[in-house]
C-alpha cells in the first residue's frame, strides 16, 4: 500500500465530533489535522450507496479541491431488525428543516423496530470507512466495526449521534454513557484507525 508520508492531513470533514476523534487518535503519531471546513470546502453529495462510496467521494473531492491528501470517514449503524438501515443513511434519518435531530433518528430508529416485529435482543453494529486519498487519483481503504445492540431508552449525553441508544458488546452501559476517549478508544472509528496506523509503519 502506499504510505503518507507527512505530518499535516487534511481530513475532509464538516462533523466537529468527528474532527476531535481523528486529531485525537493522529495526534500520538505525529500527524496534525486541518478541516475541510478551515479549508472552506464545500461538503459534496454524497450519492455512494455504500460506506466506502461515499468516503471516496469525500476524500478525493478534498484532495483534489487543495492538491493535499486528504482523509475522510463515512460511518453509521446497521440494525439487524431492520435490515442493516439506516446504514449509509444514518444522518439521513436526522435531517429537519432546521438541522439533525439525532434524539429524532433515535426515535425513528426505536419505533422502527418495534414495528418490524423483532425480539431482544436488537443487535446492531456501527461500522466505519477511512479513504485516504492523493491527488492523483489513488486511494487506500480502512474499515472497522463495532458490534452490540439497541437498547431503549436512551441513555447518556456523551459522543455524538446514536451514541445514546448503542450499547457496546461486553458493556453494560451505552456510548453514550461511557467516557468519550474511553468510547474513543473502542469504537468503529478507532478500529478503522487502527488499521491506518498499521498502513502508515509509524
Amino acid at each position: 500500500m502506499r504510505r503518507f508520508e507527512g505530518d499535516t492531513l487534511l481530513v475532509a470533514t464538516h462533523n466537529a465530533g468527528k474532527l476531535e476523534e481523528m486529531a485525537a487518535l493522529l495526534e500520538p503519531l505525529g500527524i496534525g489535522v486541518i478541516s475541510a471546513r478551515a479549508e472552506g470546502l464545500p461538503e459534496p453529495l454524497e450519492t455512494g450507496t455504500t460506506f466506502v462510496e461515499n468516503a471516496r467521494i469525500k476524500a478525493h473531492a478534498a484532495s483534489r479541491a487543495t492538491g493535499l491528501p486528504a482523509l475522510s470517514d463515512d460511518s453509521g449503524i446497521e440494525i439487524d431488525a431492520l435490515g442493516g438501515a439506516p446504514g449509509v443513511y444514518t444522518a439521513d434519518w436526522a435531517e429537519t428543516p432546521d438541522g439533525r435531530d439525532f434524539e429524532l433518528a433515535m426515535r425513528r430508529a426505536w419505533d422502527e423496530i418495534g414495528r418490524s416485529g423483532a425480539r431482544p435482543p436488537f443487535l446492531a453494529r456501527f461500522r466505519a470507512t477511512l479513504v485516504l486519498a492523493w491527488p492523483d487519483g489513488h486511494d487506500e481503504v480502512f474499515e472497522g466495526k463495532v458490534e452490540g445492540q439497541i437498547v431503549w431508552p436512551m441513555r447518556g449525553h456523551q459522543g455524538h449521534g446514536y451514541d445514546p441508544i448503542f450499547q457496546p458488546e461486553g458493556f453494560d452501559i451505552t456510548f453514550g454513557e461511557m467516557d468519550r476517549w474511553e468510547k474513543n478508544r473502542r469504537s468503529h472509528r478507532a478500529d478503522a484507525f487502527g488499521k491506518f496506523v498499521a498502513g502508515l509503519g509509524r
